[in-house]
C-alpha cells in the first residue's frame, strides 16, 4: 500500500469510528442518515425492523456509498465506498456486531430481550471499506426531509397561546 492509500484508510477509520451518525446511500437510493458502530473495520448498522432504522437500497454484495460528518462541526469528512456484508443471525460475526450495537442503541423499548428481537425481525449489516475514497461535493447537497409516517407536527393545544402570553406579562 502507498503512504496516500494507508492515510485515506487511517482517515475513513478514525472519521467514522467518532461520528454516530454517517450519510449511506445505495444504488439509485438517496442518501440517508444512519446510526452505526464501527467494529473490526467496518460500520455495523441494524435495521429494517419495527422500530428500527430503515435501510433501503443496501443489499448483501452490493455497493454503498459512504459520507462521514465531523461530530463536533457536522461538516463532510470524508466520502468512501463499501461493500454491503449481511451477517447471518446467531453467527459468530453477528455475535460479536450485535454486542457493539446494543450497548449504544438509545431508547430501544425491550432492553435486554432486543438481540432477540434483531435476530427475528431485522438485517445486521456490515459496510466493509473498499479502500476507494471519493472528492468531497461542492455546495451543500441539501435536499427536503424524505417522507416517512413518522410525524411530529400537531394542531396547538388551544391553551399554549394563553400560557406563552402569561409569561412574557410576568417578565415585564
Amino acid at each position: 500500500m502507498t503512504s496516500a492509500e494507508l492515510l485515506d484508510q487511517a482517515l475513513v477509520e478514525e472519521a467514522t469510528k467518532k461520528s454516530g451518525l454517517v450519510w449511506v446511500a445505495g444504488p439509485g437510493v438517496p442518501a440517508r442518515a444512519l446510526w452505526h458502530v464501527w467494529h473490526e473495520g467496518a460500520a455495523c448498522l441494524i435495521g429494517d425492523g419495527p422500530g428500527e432504522q430503515p435501510l433501503p437500497g443496501l443489499v448483501d454484495g452490493g455497493p454503498a456509498e459512504v459520507t462521514v460528518r465531523s461530530k463536533d462541526k457536522g461538516g463532510r469528512l470524508v466520502v468512501w465506498t463499501a461493500k454491503v456484508v449481511e451477517l447471518a443471525p446467531d453467527s459468530e460475526a453477528w455475535t460479536a456486531a450485535v454486542a457493539e450495537l446494543k450497548g449504544k442503541r438509545l431508547n430501544a423499548p425491550d432492553g435486554e430481550a432486543m438481540p432477540a428481537r434483531w435476530a427475528r425481525e431485522c438485517r445486521v449489516l456490515r459496510l466493509e471499506p473498499t479502500g476507494a475514497t471519493a472528492d468531497l461535493p461542492e455546495g451543500s447537497l441539501a435536499r427536503p426531509p424524505l417522507p416517512t409516517p413518522a410525524t411530529t407536527r400537531r394542531a396547538m393545544p388551544a391553551g399554549l397561546p394563553r400560557l406563552l402570553l402569561k409569561k412574557k406579562r410576568k417578565q415585564r
